[in-house]
């Protein structure tokens, strides 16, 4: 799904695009006037993310958060239909939304990355960033596996 998440509800980005959703953040691209935010999510055709009840009535199509709590907001994300399980093979980089792309195992990587011939090694087309199912991809998927628990 393509979502354009409110500068409101930028701790909901991660989780969004880690579960394979192009998840625009308003606040990666400087869009603070609500007119240009729903400029551009009629533009690209996103729905919009959001706890702005005005933003919200005024947008196209929009998903309205009632609760500042993480965990609160992705059930309403869960509850308004948006799928949230991890990808099998992540598609949006954590850091930019840029495509990902699978590092060759012959390939050198950063010195924070592991090596790719010991572990699946993803990097983002644009800003480069290299991804791997590490401890934080184990923290997302204990934080979703509570919210499936709920339902």
């Amino acid at each position: 799904m393509r979502l354009l998440v409110d500068v409101m509800c930028g701790r909901l980005v991660p989780y969004l695009r880690m579960c394979g959703h192009d998840a625009a953040y308003a606040g990666d691209r400087g869009l603070e006037a609500d007119d240009v935010l729903l400029d551009v999510a009629a533009d690209e055709n996103r729905t919009v993310v959001t706890r702005d009840v005005e933003l919200a009535d005024r947008a196209t199509d929009a998903i309205l958060l009632e609760s500042r709590d993480l965990e609160s907001q992705l059930a309403a994300l869960v509850d308004a239909g948006i799928e949230l399980r991890l990808a099998d093979e992540p598609r949006f980089c954590g850091r930019c939304n840029g495509r990902l792309e699978s590092v060759d195992e012959a390939a050198s990587t950063p010195a924070y990355a592991p090596d790719p011939a010991d572990e699946s090694v993803r990097r983002c087309r644009d800003c480069g960033q290299h991804f791997w199912r590490g401890s934080h991809w184990d923290r997302v998927r204990r934080t979703l596996a509570s919210i499936r628990a709920r339902e």
